[in-house]
């Protein structure tokens, strides 16, 4: 594929991906700020179709446009949600590279819910939730009890189900659009 065609192609999943981003709901047993969108799905296509770092683009366009758009003046959930999805889509697309088939996807999506779940748990109780102390005045988010309850009843539990809703919905949505993603890399 031509470089301006994947230019634009990674610029569209990226423009999707933003949209997906506001289409987004929170889960009744989760915190209401924790909310559940298919924005990396389009991620996802790209980190398969192309390689990781397409991948990243994508998550990096959609994080951007949202902040550019509906930021509150510190990216930090922008930030936080870029870490998640690169979280998520680089294990999936290194495992389905390295395999080229489902089992590869299959094997790539659960190791990318872990990473996710395990990888943000830890950032969060290093970097996000005292960002979000630091900048927004939440104190209470110093202290490690709340940070640790804060991670072990919403954000771990949060992530493992948005790793869940993703794959469910890219499972299908990938086999369906395995002839052309695989007609896209032959020109590529």
């Amino acid at each position: 594929m031509k470089r301006t065609q994947k230019m634009v192609t990674l610029s569209m999943l990226g423009s999707i991906s933003f949209v997906l981003m506001l289409l987004n709901f929170p889960l009744p047993f989760l915190p209401n700020y924790l909310k559940i969108d298919f924005s990396d799905v389009p991620a996802l296509i790209a980190a398969i179709m192309f390689s990781p770092v397409a991948g990243v683009i994508v998550e990096a366009l959609k994080n951007v446009l949202y902040y550019i758009f509906r930021g509150s003046g510190v990216p930090v959930g922008e930030l936080a949600n870029f870490a998640a999805g690169v979280a998520f889509i680089l294990p999936v697309s290194w495992f389905y590279h390295k395999k080229k088939s489902t089992q590869g996807l299959a094997t790539g999506l659960v190791a990318g819910t872990i990473t996710m779940a395990l990888g943000l748990a830890i950032l969060n109780y290093v970097l996000i939730l005292p960002a979000y102390a630091w900048f927004f005045g939440m104190d209470y988010m110093l202290d490690p009890a709340v940070k640790w309850t804060t991670i072990i009843a919403g954000i771990l539990p949060f992530n493992i189900v948005k790793a869940l809703f993703i794959s469910a919905l890219f499972i299908p949505l990938f086999l369906k659009l395995k002839p052309w993603i695989n007609r896209r890399q032959q020109t590529a």
